[in-house]
């Protein structure tokens, strides 16, 4: 690592950094559980806005990696934050899961029925929704061009699943923005709306909050464009073989890499001792 100060607070992502679809990365449980014990601020910071804090909570314990629902970062939390801070209370057309629209109404925000409505929208959230309707997208599209503002929770185009991938919530969001030409204010990462809102959280300095994670182009990004130290793990997107031409193409540099949890749990023992 470069000479930065000890970290107060570890922002870690979670598929392909603590597990892989539903299997753990091998040694991720005793990475956590260590850091815990030793007092460290760990939050699981996520692009998936699905699933609501305690479904992700429970997701981890079914792998034996430990979780508060208080740990978890999602892009539907910081969706409906960025959401209630400039559109408080509105009228909200939401394309998305369980995660997305339980946070919004948290926030206070109006839902709108999901099929064609005359009520006109002030402002349309999008996530990821897999059981998704044409006449959804129709919807959308007619609040945009009625002027409604237009928020995404994350501009992932792919969804890792066990085995391969699906359409991500950046697909749905790419044929909004065709039909309108509307580009949406984006939350997730590499975006700094969910960077900033997990670092108000930990309420730690940015220097001392460490990103890790497998993604150079989210969440390597994401740490530079709010200026925190990260971590590479090659347990997901990046191998060691090809890791240096996935960070220059994303245009960042990671402040260590590590092959796995073993090795990460190796450089904090030596920077926290």
């Amino acid at each position: 690592m470069k000479d930065y100060p000890v970290p107060e607070a570890l922002l870690f992502d979670l598929d392909g950094t603590l597990y892989r679809g539903n299997e753990p990365v091998p040694g991720a449980d005793r990475l956590i559980a260590g850091l815990q014990s030793r007092g460290m601020l760990c939050l699981y910071v996520t692009n998936n806005s699905t699933r609501t804090p305690a479904e992700v909570a429970e997701h981890l314990h079914e792998m034996g990696i430990p979780a508060t629902e208080e740990m978890i970062v999602t892009s539907a939390l910081a969706a409906a934050e960025y959401a209630r801070a400039n559109y408080p209370g509105a009228d909200t057309y939401a394309i998305g899961e369980k995660g997305l629209k339980e946070a919004l109404q948290s926030a206070g925000m109006r839902l709108l029925p999901e099929l064609s409505s005359s009520e006109r929208a002030a402002l349309v959230v999008q996530g990821l929704d897999r059981k998704l309707e044409y006449d959804q997208i129709a919807t959308a599209v007619t609040h945009l061009l009625n002027g409604a503002a237009f928020v995404q929770t994350n501009p992932d185009r792919l969804l890792p699943i066990d085995g391969g991938f699906l359409p991500g919530a950046g697909t749905i969001g790419a044929s909004l923005q065709a039909a309108t030409g509307i580009e949406p204010v984006v939350i997730g990462k590499p975006s700094r709306i969910l960077m900033e809102y997990s670092l108000k959280l930990a309420g730690v300095p940015t220097e001392r909050s460490w990103v890790i994670g497998d993604n150079p182009y989210t969440d390597l990004a994401a740490a530079r464009n709010v200026g925190c130290p990260s971590i590479l793990v090659l347990t997901g997107l990046c191998t060691k073989a090809n890791w240096e031409e996935h960070c220059a193409a994303a245009g960042v540099s990671p402040d260590a890499v590590c092959e796995g949890p073993q090795q990460l749990q190796e450089l904090l023992d030596e920077v926290l001792s």
